[in-house]
C-alpha cells in the first residue's frame, strides 16, 4: 500500500528529529507493506496551529484536491499531527483524510511505548 509519511519538529533541541521520526516510520512500513512515497516535513514547526505548517496545509491541500497518491499517511505519533489548541481542528484534519479514503496511522499514541531508532 502507498503511503506518505508526515513528521514535524517544533525546536532543534528535541529528541524527535524529522530524521528518527521518519526512520522509525520506515521501520513500521516496512514491517506492514507500506511503500512510502512521499514526505511532507515541518521543521522547526509548533504544534499548536496550522499556521506556518506549510508541509501540513500541504498534505491536506493534496488530500482535498484528489492528488494523494497514497492510501496512508504514517506519523510517528499523535503530537506530532499536532497539539491544536482546540481538539476539533486535529480531529477535522484527519476525517478531511478520511472522508477521501486515505487513513492516518500513528506508529504510537504515546512516545514511551515504541522508542525512536537509535
Amino acid at each position: 500500500m502507498r503511503a506518505a509519511e508526515y513528521v514535524r519538529m517544533s525546536t532543534d533541541h528535541q529528541r524527535y528529529s524529522t530524521e528518527n521520526q521518519a526512520e522509525a516510520i520506515r521501520h513500521y512500513a516496512a514491517a506492514r507493506g507500506f511503500s512510502i512515497v512521499r514526505t511532507y516535513a515541518d521543521e522547526g514547526k509548533s504544534g499548536l496551529r496550522i499556521d506556518g505548517r506549510d508541509a501540513l496545509k500541504r498534505l491536506i491541500d493534496d488530500v482535498s484536491a484528489g492528488v494523494a497518491d497514497y492510501q496512508a499517511i504514517l506519523v510517528y505519533d499523535v503530537s506530532r499531527w499536532g497539539h491544536f489548541q482546540d481538539a476539533d481542528e486535529s480531529a477535522y484534519y484527519e476525517y478531511i483524510c478520511r472522508r477521501a479514503g486515505i487513513a492516518v496511522h500513528y506508529l504510537t499514541r504515546s512516545p514511551e511505548i515504541m522508542p525512536l531508532v537509535s
